[in-house]
């Protein structure tokens, strides 16, 4: 029996006669109770649920003193009411508004042990909003079902596919959130055109874009009805809509693994290796990078399609990266095998470290997607040290240099650097050198030691970047100065979580 209430008698009235199927009929009336919708179709048909009604009430011995309950009294009337209004055929009319996503459900073998993904034509969502405005909805009767409260076509799909799937897997239940999907899309030719009036209607929500090849997408067609009034929409648009005269069809069925995230860290020993590949109006700089020289084997061994790669900040091509190395993270996007044991993670570091004397990585691992957020977190909240060897143009003794050793907390103003100026927006950020210490070589050089606020610029501070980092080492030293050579020591970050040698 449909879980219906008195009120909704005259709402499945409407909804059949205007060539509703039964599922639609339970998502207009906001039912949420899954098994509703796992009954096979014909069991669900009004027409059905009214015959074995009656057979029920025939085959009763007697009837009890008591009356029946509200409830009992409610299925009959609305299922006797729904066989009145329901054609006899021996072919079912299509359904007006899912157009047959949800009458033939059990003839499609779409199903999957963990997560299915549906698309719907956009044209359901067109019919599933004309159900909501008058006079269907019965305003005029005060009997309303809020829009928003409607099941959605996809939802009911995915309540049925549970069912389904347990029955023929042998108890083994879709869920709605796994890593392996199966994504169903459904088309439907016949009414490609129905919200095409739309686009005149509201031309702001229909622009061209490179990726599509239609501006009709779902959310254009959403944003439309939420911007269109009820009157302009009932002009142009059928209520309710024209009867189809054939059901949609599944046009594409697509096994995918969501994105597997692998994370370590790494050094970078070669101070002409960019940490990306390095392209200059369309021209390779560097033979190789960081991120491809670490993607290479993890490609292979997942056998994915393709990369994301993102790090915990970035260095330049001629700064290396020392010390336990920095924090990064690999998305391998529909990757084909997905399992590693730790062993075998160990394995695939080693083989990524012999490939090249130029990076090494550790604590590889895989991580979940929501563990990104940690590295994130330390571009700039946390700490990172460096060791710059300085070169000064006037000659210094030991004793010109000890004073750095005694400053705590400097602030700098720095203005995007020049260097930088053509990829991040104009603006003064200010950081802060936690510590910094000096070690004496010769009259033209020397080592400084530094720790400083995540995202502060240690070549324009040294050199002035012609005064837009204040104060600078030229300042604090009265002459000039430059960076030749810079390492990352630490980027103090925990994450990922380290593991054992």
């Amino acid at each position: 029996m449909l879980p219906l209430k008195e009120k909704d008698k005259p709402v499945v009235q409407k909804l059949l006669s205007a060539g509703c199927c039964a599922r639609c009929v339970l998502r207009f009336c906001s039912v949420s109770v899954q098994a509703a919708y796992r009954q096979s179709h014909d069991a669900a048909a009004p027409e059905s649920i009214g015959e074995n009604s009656k057979s029920h009430d025939a085959a009763a011995p007697e009837p009890p003193e008591d009356p029946p309950c509200k409830r009992v009294r409610l299925e009959s009337s609305v299922t006797d009411a729904a066989a009145a209004v329901t054609q006899e055929a021996e072919e079912p009319r299509v359904c007006v508004v899912c157009l047959g996503i949800l009458q033939e459900i059990l003839k499609h073998t779409f199903w999957t042990s963990l997560c299915v993904c549906v698309c719907v034509c956009v044209c359901v969502v067109t019919r599933t909003h004309t159900f909501a405005l008058t006079p269907l909805s019965l305003r005029e009767k005060g009997l309303l079902f809020d829009k928003d409260d409607v099941i959605q076509v996809k939802e009911a799909f995915k309540w049925v596919m549970q069912g389904l799937v347990a029955k023929q897997l042998g108890g083994v239940a879709v869920v709605t959130k796994s890593a392996f999907e199966v994504g169903v899309e459904f088309t439907h030719p016949e009414t490609d055109a129905d919200c095409h009036f739309l686009a005149s209607a509201c031309p702001d929500c229909f622009k061209p874009t490179k990726n599509k090849q239609s501006v009709f997408t779902r959310m254009a067609v959403v944003k439309a009805l939420e911007k269109i009034s009820d009157a302009k929409f009932l002009k142009h648009y059928p209520c309710p809509p024209t009867q189809p005269t054939s059901s949609c069809s599944p046009q594409d069925v697509q096994c995918l693994h969501t994105s597997v995230f692998v994370a370590g860290r790494y050094n970078k020993f070669s101070r002409s290796l960019p940490q990306t590949p390095w392209l200059i109006d369309g021209e390779r700089r560097m033979e190789s990078s960081v991120e491809e020289l670490i993607a290479a084997p993890l490609l292979a061994a997942f056998r994915a399609d393709g990369f994301n790669f993102s790090s915990s900040g970035r260095e330049d091509v001629d700064v290396r990266t020392l010390g336990n190395g920095r924090p990064f993270a690999m998305e391998l996007l529909k990757p084909h095998k997905s399992r590693f044991n730790r062993a075998e993670m160990k394995q695939l570091q080693e083989t990524i470290n012999v490939s090249s004397d130029k990076i090494r990585v550790r604590d590889l691992q895989i991580v979940t997607r929501e563990a990104m957020s940690r590295m994130k977190e330390g571009e700039e909240e946390k700490t990172k040290s460096y060791t710059a060897l300085i070169w000064t143009q006037k000659p210094i003794q030991r004793e010109d240099i000890i004073f750095i050793d005694d400053i705590k907390d400097l602030t700098l103003d720095q203005k995007t650097p020049l260097r930088v100026l053509h990829r991040r927006a104009l603006a003064v950020r200010q950081r802060v050198i936690h510590s910094m210490n000096a070690r004496f070589l010769d009259p033209h050089h020397f080592y400084l030691g530094l720790k400083t606020q995540a995202g502060t610029y240690i070549k324009e501070f040294v050199h002035g970047d012609f005064g837009r980092t204040k104060p600078n080492l030229c300042e604090l030293l009265k002459t000039d100065a430059d960076i030749l050579e810079l390492d990352v020591e630490s980027v103090d970050v925990d994450w990922p979580p380290a593991i054992p040698e």
